[in-house]
């Protein structure tokens, strides 16, 4: 996917807009299970996902737990980083070989006092990362495993082909034990 359609999925610039802030965006390219961000650091960078899948994860004393998901077309951004400059709590992990365009925040921010259509971009994008984080907090605390598998499958059914089981398993809270189980009552 290219920058323009990531750019427009958050919100449609102007040109010269557009341009401006094409201007301070990369592309980078990192393998498969390379850490892109880790959790207790300052990450300055936002990075779209041109093609390739992410997880976010948390550690714990026994095991990681996925609890988000990101490809093609998506953003990857600590909000603590973002919004406090402070450590993020999350790791994100590449699933595949990844292409990415890569923003740094402190431009981003500077081009927000320089241009009011840049400042709504990126406020329409921090809406749209509170609603993702709203939806994923709902659904954990909601929703069974089974209705999460479900979304899933209705909302991003190229992950259950191209992620390990294990991680959707730790992203549904369940064992991969109890995951099988699922599959095969949906069969």
């Amino acid at each position: 996917m290219d920058i323009d359609e990531i750019l427009d999925r958050i919100d449609v610039l102007p040109e010269a807009s557009r341009g401006s802030l094409k201007r301070y965006i990369t592309e980078v390219s990192y393998p498969k299970n390379f850490c892109l961000m880790e959790a207790d650091k300052i990450i300055p960078y936002i990075y779209f996902i041109r093609k390739g899948i992410v997880r976010a994860y948390a550690s714990t004393a026994d095991n990681d737990i996925t609890f988000w998901f990101g490809s093609e077309g998506e953003t990857i951004v600590s909000m603590k980083s973002y919004v406090e400059d402070k450590p993020g709590y999350e790791s994100i992990e590449l699933l595949e070989d990844c292409d990415l365009y890569i923003l740094e925040t402190e431009n981003l921010k500077k081009l927000f006092s320089e241009d009011i259509h840049i400042a709504n971009w990126g406020r329409k994008f921090a809406e749209r990362e509170l609603v993702r984080t709203e939806e994923l907090i709902i659904s954990r605390q909601f929703k069974t495993s089974l209705e999460r598998y479900k979304d899933l499958m209705i909302n991003k059914p190229d992950l259950l082909k191209r992620v390990q089981l294990g991680h959707i398993a730790s992203y549904l809270g369940i064992t991969q034990v109890s995951l099988s189980r699922i599959r095969a009552e949906i069969k």
